[in-house]
């Protein structure tokens, strides 16, 4: 099988390359730029896979608030060419969404199975839930993942890091960190949701999947447990979404259930504080 990865270079293509069974072909934005819609076709003809695998997206949450087009183009129009492009070419589309589909449902408590229903709180969620539309209405037979907050070894080179990795870099300065601890999602470790990734493709799925960390967690626990396993002491205050005041909302609620992963008979991935351990792990290692 042969494998197309676009967005390789980023910190989930490049964790997901290694682990796909097959032969793997790393696209950038240089082969396949999404924001150009018209290309599509030529550059899935020159990479000729069985599979193409979209790791790329607009994903600055604030930003699109005010350049809404831009992040359109990338998330719904651009996955909207992809998927037509892979349906004429018979090439089995893979594609990455967010939880940030999710957010209306401000009372919610409970994880978000894959067939409840959506309702994004901001441009960026919309404009990915659109292209989880375009994927699944364009090429039946696609596969879309459903990940949140992820963070890898290999960092975020368009957002200039991780979440984490921003914690670690402003508590080494001896700043003060105000982190939100009122939306509960799961950040998840790009290992993890690469390897089950990988077992899905191998394994010939379509449809829609959530894989996340295990468990739940706020904001201002995973930077307080970070600052624990890493042995740092950091002046953390908790504080609420309206006091951050980002442009964009966030969702109050985001945990995504993985039952559907595991009822494939994909191992769900670990739960998210033995996966930060892994990472701070892995990032002492790399470095």
């Amino acid at each position: 099988m042969r494998i197309a990865v676009l967005g390789a270079a980023g910190q989930l293509g490049r964790d997901l390359c290694p682990r796909l069974a097959g032969e793997v072909v790393p696209l950038t934005r240089a082969d396949l730029d999404l924001g150009n819609p018209a290309g599509v076709p030529a550059a899935l003809a020159a990479a000729r896979p069985d599979v193409l695998v979209n790791c790329a997206a607009y994903n600055f949450v604030d930003k699109a608030e005010t350049e809404p087009d831009a992040a359109f183009a990338v998330n719904a129009w651009g996955v909207r060419a992809l998927a037509q492009a892979c349906a004429a070419a018979k090439v089995r589309l893979v594609h990455f969404s967010t939880d940030y589909v999710f957010g209306l449902d401000a009372a919610r408590s409970t994880p978000f199975a894959e067939g409840d229903a959506p309702g994004p709180v901001s441009t960026y969620g919309l404009s990915k839930l659109a292209g989880e539309y375009a994927a699944r209405t364009f090429a039946p037979d696609a596969l879309v993942v459903r990940t949140c907050g992820l963070y890898g070894v290999h960092g975020t080179g368009g957002k200039g890091g991780n979440f984490v990795e921003t914690m670690l870099r402003v508590a080494g300065q001896g700043k003060p960190l105000r982190v939100v601890a009122d939306q509960h999602c799961t950040p998840s470790y790009t290992v993890d949701v690469a390897e089950a990734t990988a077992a899905l493709v191998a394994g010939g799925a379509s449809g829609l999947f959530h894989v996340t960390s295990a468990g739940t967690c706020t904001w201002h626990e995973l930077a307080a447990e970070t600052f624990r396993l890493a042995g740092v002491t950091a002046d953390l205050t908790p504080i609420t979404s309206s006091q951050f005041g980002a442009p964009a909302l966030r969702p109050p609620y985001s945990v995504l259930s993985n039952a559907k992963l595991a009822a494939a008979g994909v191992a769900p991935p670990r739960d998210w504080r033995a996966a930060l351990a892994a990472y701070l792990a892995a990032r002492a290692t790399a470095k």
